[in-house]
């Protein structure tokens, strides 16, 4: 049983249904990595069990599914699953969302509510996000932790008890937010009785080629258009690229793809950008005119390097009069972000803008598909020779 509560709240700000999601919870995660597969019975062992969850990894893994996953396998399953997000509301707003409030508590408390705690009475809740409460709240969620009693806010009647499985998660690490006094060590221990780390896609690359046929097959589906595959090249890509956003990224990617074209095989030129670059792919039908000139960009660097002169006028005004291509335009980024080690920042200054010019230098290269993912170039050696500008 799934609860679907309504509130005026957007997904991001509040309660968020948990019908309708990606994977088949109630069956297995899609994946076939021996990390996918440990994850699989590590969430098995938890379900057979009754004792608080939280579940760590980065942001886009798949925590939410974990956790449906624990309750649609546990002997909660026939009761209700709440699913909220404890950050981005206000500690009033959010004390009364979660333990309810009787009429007449505040303005607007128009009638008596139950709290998401009440309503998810007999089964499961799952807290997401939870390492963003703050210190108030996470007082008020111990207590109900350490009894299991609730308190409507301006209720003088007793104490309600509510039998509730609390599972919760977060991409934060709590013990340097415990050691930064923003996270209590009591509430830490109460909600880290059984502890899984998802880990990122990146640890599980096996599981790309599968989770990309799945996201083709059901967004083919839900956008009514024909059968799409992906060409081999094209997979042999994907699975080297990086994935900082996981498997939401790798998720919206296909979309995107399923949205933009109609052909029936996903070639390399259907990819983005950053996935092309960060693996080193190149398209086979890109036309010669396109490539780089090496000396005419080695020139244009240097004119604004050594030279002097700004990225607005010396690269910016030719690219915007077409006597640069963008895949020129790439190169200059490329090289720059080469030699300040991926720091945008770095990179400003060394082409002779003021920082004040950051976000406009930003938005046009995202506008034009040549903003680079900045760790690939943390992850080279320095130049040897340093960038040296003349006076």
């Amino acid at each position: 049983m799934v609860v679907r509560l309504k509130s005026p709240f957007s997904c991001s700000q509040g309660l968020r249904s948990v019908g309708g999601n990606v994977m088949d919870v109630t069956r297995h995660l899609v994946g076939i990595s021996d990390a996918t597969k440990a994850l699989q019975q590590e969430l098995e062992e938890a379900a057979r069990s009754d004792a608080k969850v939280l579940i760590t990894g980065e942001s886009g893994v798949g925590k939410e599914i974990a956790g449906q996953m624990i309750h649609h396998r546990s002997p909660r399953r026939h009761g209700p699953l709440v699913t909220i997000n404890c950050a981005g509301m206000p500690d009033s707003l959010l004390e009364s969302e979660l333990f309810g409030h009787v009429r007449g508590s505040f303005t607007d408390a128009y009638r008596d509510k139950r709290g998401w705690l009440e309503q998810a009475d007999d089964g499961t809740i799952f807290m997401d996000e939870v390492g963003e409460m703050s210190l108030r709240m996470q007082a008020l969620l111990l207590r109900f932790l350490e009894t299991g009693e609730i308190q409507r806010i301006g209720s003088d009647r007793a104490c309600t008890r509510v039998n509730v499985r609390v599972v919760s998660a977060t991409n934060r690490r709590l013990l340097d937010r415990i050691a930064a006094n923003e996270f209590r060590e009591d509430l830490y221990y109460r909600l880290n009785v059984i502890q899984i780390v998802v880990p990122p896609l990146r640890d599980r690359r096996d599981d790309v080629p599968v989770l990309v046929n799945h996201f083709l097959e059901m967004y083919t589906k839900s956008h009514n258009t024909r059968p799409m595959q992906a060409a081999p090249e094209t997979l042999a890509s994907l699975e080297a690229y990086h994935w900082p956003g996981n498997v939401r990224e790798l998720k919206n990617v296909i979309e995107r793809i399923v949205v933009r074209q109609r052909k029936s095989v996903v070639a390399l030129d259907d990819l983005p950008p950053e996935i092309l670059l960060w693996t080193g792919s190149k398209p086979a039908a890109a036309a010669p005119a396109a490539a780089p000139q090496p000396d005419r960009v080695a020139l244009m660097f240097d004119r604004v390097v050594k030279g002097g002169e700004d990225f607005w006028t010396a690269i910016h005004e030719p690219f915007m009069a077409r006597d640069l291509t963008r895949e020129e335009l790439r190169t200059i980024v490329c090289t720059g972000l080469t030699h300040t080690k991926g720091n945008y920042k770095l990179l400003v200054d060394l082409f002779n803008m003021p920082q004040s010019d950051y976000r406009r230098f930003l938005n046009f290269l995202r506008k034009y598909d040549c903003n680079m993912p900045f760790q690939r170039f943390r992850m080279l050696s320095t130049p040897t020779q340093d960038v040296q500008r003349s006076a």
